[in-house]
């Protein structure tokens, strides 16, 4: 008879289910949950990317394109980050860009093709503590080990606490801003500094920005959040349209920078996930056309409300981005955050413990891409357990 275990990788045994999963799970068994958790918008896709895919699929755009990804997604893309960054260069096209550009399987593919290609055994990737879940695992897969720097309490990746931690084996830094869980958008002046030691120690910098488009401390509409791909193009950024365009399940994201790390970027996708969805690409196009302003004006004001109400009752960094806060547990609860979580669970509000993102468990997650009314009922029942 067979036995699986002996078949189970140590590389497949070293990585561990995702916390965020579990609570997906157990929300599944309860009766009207009161829902936190979960990191995806709560708006619907636009009407005019619906009926691009689906005039895609009618117009029999359901082949694979080539891997790199459609030329008018590809092309719209590669002008959109050099009229962001003009120190990117001119681009008549993306591919007579000076950067590459490669449309991938949402920024979680892109982030595992980064990870296969730039990093490997002996190598180390520095990493924020908090972290977005997957960033350590997909580290430990490609052998390489994360290197955790502490960035309590204001959650900044700074070049500063970076510094300490830089060896002759460091490969990668790894840049989320505005960041999940804690919702804190880095600023310009640690940008700048980020920007600059990876070039002066040879380090590559990967800045995951999936959350750009959610910044809420802009001034002027026209403004953009604050990225250290204003100060460098020799670094690799990572965007997609999961969070901006409500396209979670749509899996679409690219991926710019030094052209040859793309080259074998898209080497690999074409052994792996061969291309992105093709009809989705053509909806992508749609989509870069959107405004989304109306939406992010909603979750400012639903952030606004979660630092008016935890005031007094939780410690908390403001989140300048995304859709997530990242409250401290009151010490004098003598709980910790994991403690905390589950008696929130069993008040059936689901909110995340801060030990899925960091080697702490003192804060917890909670996400407000949710309706009002749900939010509401939450903060007041996270307030309440906080006070008993």
């Amino acid at each position: 008879m067979l036995d699986p275990e002996r078949f189970i990788t140590p590389r497949a045994r070293a990585i561990d289910a995702s916390g965020i999963r579990r609570v997906f799970d157990l929300a599944a068994t309860l009766e009207d949950p009161i829902n936190l958790s979960i990191g995806q918008p709560d708006f619907d896709v636009p009407e005019s990317v619906k009926e691009a895919a689906i005039r895609a699929i009618q117009d029999g755009f359901n082949r694979y394109t080539v891997t790199q990804g459609a030329a008018p997604l590809r092309d719209k893309v590669a002008r959109s980050i050099a009229a962001q960054f003009p120190g990117w260069g001119e681009v008549p096209s993306a591919d007579k860009a000076p950067f590459g550009t490669l449309i991938t399987s949402g920024v979680s593919g892109a982030l595992v093709l980064a990870m296969l290609v730039c990093v490997g055994p002996g190598d180390e990737v520095i990493i924020p503590d908090p972290y977005f879940v997957m960033y350590k695992h997909l580290v430990t897969l490609a052998g390489a080990k994360p290197v955790y720097v502490d960035t309590y309490p204001d959650f900044q990746l700074t070049a500063e606490r970076i510094e300490p931690y830089i060896t002759p084996r460091t490969r990668m830094v790894l840049f989320n801003s505005p960041s999940n869980p804690t919702g804190v958008v880095a600023s310009d002046a640690v940008c700048r500094s980020v920007a600059e030691i990876c070039r002066e120690r040879n380090i590559l910098l990967l800045s995951d920005e999936i959350y750009d488009e959610f910044w809420y401390d802009r001034e002027g509409v026209a403004s953009r959040c604050p990225s250290p791909a204003s100060y460098s193009s020799d670094m690799l950024l990572l965007r997609g349209f999961s969070k901006t365009y409500g396209m979670t399940g749509w899996r679409l994201g690219y991926a710019t920078g030094p052209r040859r790390i793309i080259e074998e970027m898209t080497k690999l996708q074409q052994y792996s996930f061969v291309c992105a969805p093709s009809m989705v690409q053509l909806a992508g196009v749609a989509a870069l056309n959107e405004d989304v302003s109306a939406h992010v004006g909603d979750y400012r004001r639903k952030r606004d409300l979660v630092i008016e109400r935890l005031a007094g009752t939780f410690e908390l960094t403001p989140p300048g981005g995304a859709f997530y806060a990242f409250p401290k547990v009151p010490p004098a609860l003598g709980l910790t955050a994991t403690q905390f979580v589950e008696r929130a669970v069993a008040a059936s509000v689901l909110v995340i413990p801060g030990s899925v993102f960091s080697r702490s468990d003192t804060h917890f997650r909670l996400s407000y891409a949710c309706d009002d009314r749900t939010l509401e009922r939450g903060l007041d029942t996270l307030i309440g357990l906080a006070r008993i």
